[in-house]
């Protein structure tokens, strides 16, 4: 198995709103400051409201967080990019970093007509499929550091 570098992850979507958001949230709480964590967008908007309530739940905080935009990251601090796009096109980060691709549909809509229960599963289910992601990771990390 290649190994994984595991100095600089980036976590990309297109808004920066909810995937990335959860995922560098969980990153950094399962990394700490082992790991320089980021996320972006290539089109970045704000973070999901209710991204920040789910993540609030498992203890992360994204209240504080920004959504930013792929362009401002510098190429130098990333050595593995991973994408969480399903149906949309994924966005691109130009650089040498190795990619990762975790197909997780986008929980937001902007239909007001989906109830708050429904909307919490969504983002629910986004954010757990992330962790195990996230975990799957973490083992690659830790293998990689032996």
């Amino acid at each position: 198995m290649e190994r994984l570098r595991d100095q600089g992850f980036l976590f990309l979507c297109v808004a920066n709103s909810a995937r990335s958001q959860m995922a560098e949230g969980l990153a950094r709480k399962r990394f700490g400051d082992r790991l320089r964590v980021q996320s972006a967008g290539s089109r970045p908007s704000r973070v999901n409201p209710w991204a920040i309530e789910v993540m609030r739940e498992v203890g992360v905080d994204l209240a504080t967080h920004e959504s930013k935009s792929v362009e401002t990251i510098d190429p130098n601090t990333v050595d593995t990019v991973v994408t969480l796009c399903a149906e949309e096109v994924c966005p691109v980060f130009l650089g040498k970093a190795r990619r990762i691709h975790w197909p997780i549909e986008d929980p937001a809509s902007d239909d007001p007509a989906i109830f708050r229960g429904v909307m919490l599963a969504r983002f629910r289910s986004a954010r757990d499929q992330i962790q195990g992601y996230i975990e799957t990771l973490a083992a690659r990390v830790e293998r990689a550091r032996r």
